[in-house]
C-alpha cells in the first residue's frame, strides 16, 4: 500500500488470465521447468512430461517427451540439457532440435521428487543433486545422490545416502563465499538439510547450527515439501522460505510454513525464523515459487496445496501472497483471478511473452500476467563455459536502489521439482532512467554493468 497525505491508496490490482488452450498447451499438474531450449530468445516450457517450444510468445508446439525435468547446459555447448528426476534420465539437447539419451553411470536404485543443478566443485561444469524419497508402504527410504560432471563428457557418483526422505532440492550461495550450498526439504517430520559447501564439492549439514531446520518448538522437523530462496526484505541477502504440509497431531499443530531471514555476514550467515508472516494455515501447503509478479520490487510468493479442495471438510487452495514489506504477506488470489485452483505440486514463473511481467504455470494451466504497473528489467547471464558453466547457474545480480538492494540468482531447481526461468526478472517499481548491475559470477569474479535502461532486456556474458 502507498500512503498519500494520510490516505491509503491501493496499488493497482494485477490479474492473470488462463491462456493454456489459446496457446496450444495441454498440461497436467506435475512439475514444470521454464528454459530457452533452442536459443531463440523465447523461453520454452517443459511440463506434463513434454518439452514445448515457445513460438514468439504466441503459441507452443510439442518438441519431445522428456519427463519431469530440471535444466542446465551440462556440456557447455550453449544449449540447455534436461535431467528427468522422474525417470532418472539425462537428455542431451541436440542444438534445440531434438534430444538424445545421455549415458549415466550405474546408480543405486532411487525414487525422486526433485533435483537441482549446480557447479558444486567449481570446475566450470554443472553437477546434479538428486533427492531420494521413499516407499512408505514398503518401509524403504531411497538414496539421495550427488553426481559429479566430469568435464561435460560423463558423470560419476560422488555421494549417496539413504536416511533422508527428500522432496524439494534447491541451491544458493547464501553465505556469499563463492560456492553453491544446497537446501533439501525433508518429509515425515525429518529436519531439513542445509548442505554447506567447502568449495570443492564437500558438504556438511549445518541446518541446525544456522537456524535453517524449517521447524517449530517440539518438533525435530516438519513435513517439508519444497523451499524457495529469495531476498524477501530487500537487504541484498538471499533469504529462504520453507513450505510445510502440516497436520494436527497429539502434540498440537505440526510445523507451519515459515520465512527464514538471512542475517548476513554480521550474523555469520545464520537464519532468523520470522514465522508465518501472513501465510495463513492450510493443511496441505506444498511447493512455493518466488517472483515479483506486480513489479514493485518486492518478491512475492505463490504456494500450492495438494489436498483436494474440500478434503476432510477443510478448504485447501493454492495461494498468491503479495509481499507488502516488513515481512508481511497478504492473500491476493481472488483479485488476481487465481482463486480456488486445484491441487498441484506445480508452480514456476517466467515472462514467456516478453512484455516485462511474470507469468505463471500452475495447476495444469498457463496464467498470463495482464500487466504489472511497475517498471522492470530482465537480465540474461551466460557463462564462458570454462570458468563458469554456460547456464551461469549460481550467479547473482544486485541492483542498488535508493531505499534497498535487489538481488536475484540463477537457479536450476526450486520448490518440489520445479524450475523458474534462468533469465532474471527485476521489478523496479517507480524507478526510472538507468541502473547499475553488480554481477557476482560462480567463480567469484564481480562485474559491474553501468547505466542499463529500465524496461529492457540485457544479456551479460562472463
Amino acid at each position: 500500500m502507498i500512503w498519500v497525505l494520510g490516505l491509503v491508496v491501493g496499488l493497482a490490482d494485477v490479474s492473470f488470465a488462463d491462456r493454456t488452450s489459446a496457446v496450444g498447451l495441454t498440461l497436467a499438474g506435475d512439475g514444470v521447468c521454464w528454459v530457452d531450449l533452442d536459443r531463440d530468445g523465447w523461453v520454452d516450457l517443459c511440463a506434463s512430461g513434454v518439452a514445448w517450444r515457445n513460438v514468439k510468445g504466441k503459441k507452443f508446439e510439442k518438441m519431445a517427451d522428456v519427463g519431469a525435468v530440471v535444466a542446465a547446459d551440462f556440456d557447455n555447448d550453449g544449449y540447455p540439457d534436461l535431467f528427468s528426476w522422474s525417470s532418472m534420465t539425462l537428455w542431451k539437447n541436440e542444438k534445440g532440435r531434438s534430444f538424445s539419451r545421455f549415458s549415466l553411470p550405474e546408480l543405486p536404485k532411487t525414487v525422486s521428487r526433485g533435483a537441482c543443478w549446480g557447479d558444486f566443485d567449481g570446475d566450470g561444469f554443472a553437477d546434479l543433486y538428486v533427492g531420494g524419497y521413499e516407499d512408505w508402504n514398503a518401509g524403504i527410504t531411497y538414496p539421495s545422490l550427488r553426481l559429479k560432471n566430469v568435464g561435460g563428457k560423463s558423470f560419476s557418483l560422488a555421494w549417496s545416502a539413504s536416511q533422508f526422505r527428500s522432496r524439494g532440492v534447491t541451491a544458493c550461495d547464501f553465505d556469499r563465499d563463492g560456492d553453491l550450498d544446497v537446501y533439501v526439504s525433508n518429509y515425515r517430520l525429518q529436519p531439513n538439510n542445509l548442505w554447506l559447501n567447502d568449495g570443492k564439492g564437500g558438504f556438511q549439514d549445518v541446518a541446525s547450527e544456522r537456524g535453517a531446520l524449517g521447524t517449530s518448538a517440539g518438533f525435530g522437523g516438519g513435513h517439508s515439501i519444497g523451499a524457495a530462496w529469495g531476498d524477501f526484505d530487500g537487504d541484498g541477502e538471499i533469504d529462504l522460505f520453507a513450505g510445510n504440509f502440516a497436520h494436527v497431531d497429539d502434540r498440537g499443530d505440526q510445523p507451519k510454513s515459515r520465512f527464514l531471514k538471512n542475517l548476513s555476514a554480521a550474523g555469520q550467515y545464520r537464519f532468523e525464523d520470522k514465522g508465518t508472516c501472513g501465510i495463513f494455515y492450510q493443511e496441505s501447503y506444498a511447493s512455493p515459487a518466488a517472483g515479483d509478479y506486480d513489479n514493485d520490487g518486492d518478491l512475492d510468493l505463490f504456494l500450492t496445496t495438494v489436498y483436494p479442495v474440500a478434503s476432510f471438510g477443510k478448504k485447501n487452495y493454492p495461494v498468491l501472497f503479495r509481499n507488502e514489506g516488513a515481512w508481511k504477506f497478504a492473500d491476493v488470489s481472488a483479485g488476481a483471478k487465481l482463486g480456488e485452483l486445484g491441487a498441484t505440486y506445480q508452480a514456476a514463473w517466467a515472462d514467456y511473452d516478453h512484455d516485462g511481467d511474470l507469468d505463471l504455470v500452475t495447476a495444469g494451466k498457463l496464467f498470463e500476467n495482464q500487466g504489472a504497473p511497475g517498471h522492470w528489467l530482465e537480465v540474461r547471464l551466460e557463462g564462458d563455459g570454462k570458468r563458469v558453466n554456460r547456464s551461469a547457474i549460481g550467479a547473482q545480480v544486485r541492483i542498488k536502489l535508493k531505499d534497498r538492494i535487489l538481488v536475484r540468482q540463477v537457479e536450476a531447481g526450486t520448490g518440489e521439482g520445479n524450475q523458474n526461468d534462468l533469465m532474471l526478472h527485476f521489478g523496479l517499481g517507480d524507478t526510472t532512467g538507468r541502473v547499475d548491475l553488480e554481477v557476482t559470477w560462480p567463480d567469484g569474479k564481480r562485474q559491474t554493468v553501468r547505466r542499463v535502461a529500465v524496461n529492457s532486456l540485457r544479456t551479460v556474458r562472463r
